[in-house]
């Protein structure tokens, strides 16, 4: 902070060896008669000390041609000698001041005091500051205000009002040099959007100690270009404590740093800077007590006395050591999880998704039909208002995304994004999830619309499933379970039991995609990756032995009726189920209702690959594993059709 003023820069630089510090002394003004302006702090936690005085007789106008020159030359348009005087100290010493036309003030008392607000219209008070905008106050800000408090005249360590203002005709005028806490100037002008001179250093803070030098000095250089005659000096309030002191080791420079220099030069060094190093007794554990100056409120430990000393020293001075070896990973630096991400990332390019990288954050409402938006996953800090709570699922970004697509003319989108997802505020709240989303919407054909997109979107999934090692054979698929932002009747759920939930896909209800202001249908699937158990056995690299049956395989075709409710992924998982040795595939290639099959059922014929291992299989042997094969399914409830 002691960088925003000149005075400061010339201490870094001497002490950098560039040039001798030139020190001055302020004298003190002798004030002719007591202040007829008298001060009221009603908000010592935004402002803790205030300082003032009134200067009579004086006579405005403009700026010598060595002051305007002054300020020309650093990019500011010189107004008036008052005015001038205060923004040559600002950026001279980093101590704003502010300067009343006391014809303007109203009665003759100032208060600091909060924003306030009308108990008549409950509306909150207004100020047009010197920049000619209207501000609102809140009761966050810092007001100065006159008329027993009643007319804010100034935002305090931001802008005076235009109301006070100096001009040519002033002849009287009451100087203000104050300390406000950074943190409340921070914030008004981040929510004001204002960026003065003043807001911008008391924001980081400046000298509390300069709050009389500081008037002092513009009361001689008002009474030097003005002339005038000063009162004494208005005085209210308790600065805050100056930064304490604490031990410091000389040998923390080196430890952190590696820079071999003597204790002679770090307490040069220092002592250039303004801190005050005292040496202690020989039982103490630090031999150093450093006390960090007034303008110095940033210094909080050694760690930043170390940095101090470098910068000073110069950072070239830093040695050049290079790292140690270490020794490289015997097997791979990935974890289980990270390798079935790159797999996933790989199959699904592979199976022509485009990947999406989206925020991990989404609006509160859109949350909400997500089974989210808890108050508790809403940022505090949000990068924009539509973006302000944790997502808890990847699908309403990957649906907004192909609401773009769609809007510049491409509605046939297959998007797939791998990463969290939020279902409360705790560690084990964070999941990982791998979300994909096709739109299905392709050209016109003369030989039809193909394949159902769904069955398409499900054979992805299982090829998906079966890339990143998933038990696929033990998922069981449940329908009329999902949740209520899925199609209840075009979706399902893979599972391993009821409360081991893998992957819910299908098609997403039109209500949700009607919210998000995308046009349908589409469809999606979302894995959660922790949910899916590691395969048993692939703990390394290397690849099993090849299976290469040196048999001829043989098929069998077996039609079943079964109940139209029941779901024939069912029947072939008990098929194959039925001899897992020999029975190699069980793939369904016709399904039937019509002449011939009872009303409310459906024959589903199956083709069984039969893979003999050993040696051929006997027409007995093959008898037999046809009449396992038929009581397997009738246990699934399947009957074979005569």
């Amino acid at each position: 902070p002691d960088w925003l003023g000149v005075a400061g820069i010339a201490r870094d630089l001497a002490a950098a060896s560039v040039g001798k510090l030139k020190h001055f002394d302020i004298a003190v003004v002798r004030g002719a008669f007591p202040s007829p302006i008298s001060v009221r702090l009603d908000a010592p936690e935004m402002c803790p000390v205030f300082a003032g005085r009134v200067i009579r007789g004086v006579k405005n106008g403009p700026s010598p041609a060595w002051l305007q020159k002054r300020l020309t030359a650093i990019g500011l348009r010189p107004i008036n000698r008052l005015v001038d005087v205060t923004n040559l100290i600002a950026y001279d010493r980093a101590r704003p001041l502010h300067v009343y036309d006391m014809a303007k003030l109203s009665g003759t008392e100032i208060v600091v005091r909060t924003g306030l607000t009308s108990a008549e219209t409950g509306e909150p008070e207004h100020l047009i500051a010197l920049d000619g905008k209207t501000y609102t106050a809140s009761p966050a800000d810092c007001i100065i205000a006159d008329a027993a408090g009643e007319r804010p005249i100034g935002l305090g360590g931001v802008m005076g009002g235009e109301s006070t203002g100096c001009d040519e005709a002033t002849t009287d005028v009451f100087l203000e040099s104050a300390w406000f806490e950074p943190i409340v100037i921070a914030q008004t002008g981040r929510t004001l959007g204002i960026h003065s001179d003043a807001q911008y250093r008391f924001a980081r803070g400046v000298d509390p100690v300069s709050v009389t030098p500081g008037l002092e000095l513009a009361t001689r250089l008002i009474l030097d270009l003005c002339g005038g005659e000063p009162s004494e000096i208005v005085f209210v309030g308790e600065p805050p404590a100056s930064p304490a002191p604490f031990a410091f080791d000389p040998a923390y420079v080196q430890r952190l740093t590696g820079m071999e220099l003597s204790d002679d030069r770090i307490g040069t060094i220092l002592g250039q800077l303004g801190f005050l190093v005292t040496t202690g007794g020989a039982d103490q554990a630090e031999p150093w007590t450093v006390t960090p100056p007034s303008w110095r409120r940033d210094v909080e430990g050694r760690a930043d006395l170390v940095e101090e000393v470098a910068r000073i020293e110069g950072f070239r001075a830093l040695p050049n050591t290079p790292l140690p070896e270490v020794a490289r990973h015997a097997c791979g630096v990935l974890s289980p999880r990270q390798a079935r991400v790159r797999v996933a990332r790989r199959a699904l390019a592979a199976l022509g998704y485009a990947e999406a990288v989206t925020w991990s954050f989404t609006k509160q409402s859109t949350a909400a039909l997500f089974g989210g938006g808890d108050d508790r996953l809403v940022l505090e800090n949000p990068i924009a208002a539509d973006l302000d709570c944790m997502r808890p699922s990847v699908l309403p970004n990957l649906i907004q995304a192909a609401g773009r697509n769609a809007a510049r003319g491409h509605a046939d989108a297959a998007l797939f994004e791998i990463g969290p997802i939020y279902l409360n505020d705790q560690p084990n709240g964070q999941r990982t999830v791998i979300a994909g989303l096709i739109a299905p919407h392709p050209d016109r054909h003369w030989g039809g619309a193909g394949e159902d997109a769904l069955f398409g979107l499900k054979g992805d999934l299982f090829a998906l499933l079966e890339e990143i090692g998933a038990p696929v054979a033990s998922l069981q698929l449940a329908q009329g379970a999902n949740q209520s932002w899925w199609h209840p009747g075009r979706s399902a759920r893979l599972q391993l039991g009821p409360k081991n939930v893998i992957v819910e896909f299908g098609e997403l209800h039109p209500r949700v995609l009607k919210a998000l202001d995308a046009d349908g249908p589409m469809l999606a699937f979302e894995i959660i990756l922790d949910a899916v158990p590691e395969p048993r056995g692939k703990g390394g690299k290397a690849r099993g032995a090849a299976d290469l049956p040196n048999l001829m395989p043989l098929s069998r075709d077996f039609a079943f009726l079964l109940d139209e409710a029941k779901a024939v992924g069912d029947l072939t998982r008990a098929v194959a189920g039925a001899d897992k040795a020999l029975i190699a595939e069980v793939r369904v290639f016709d399904v039937y209702r019509g002449q011939g099959v009872p009303e409310g059922q459906k024959s589903v014929a199956v083709e069984v690959e039969i893979q003999p291992r050993a040696a051929t299989l006997a027409e007995a042997e093959i008898e037999a594993l046809t009449a396992k094969i038929v009581a397997a399914a009738a246990k699934a409830g399947a009957v074979l059709r005569s």
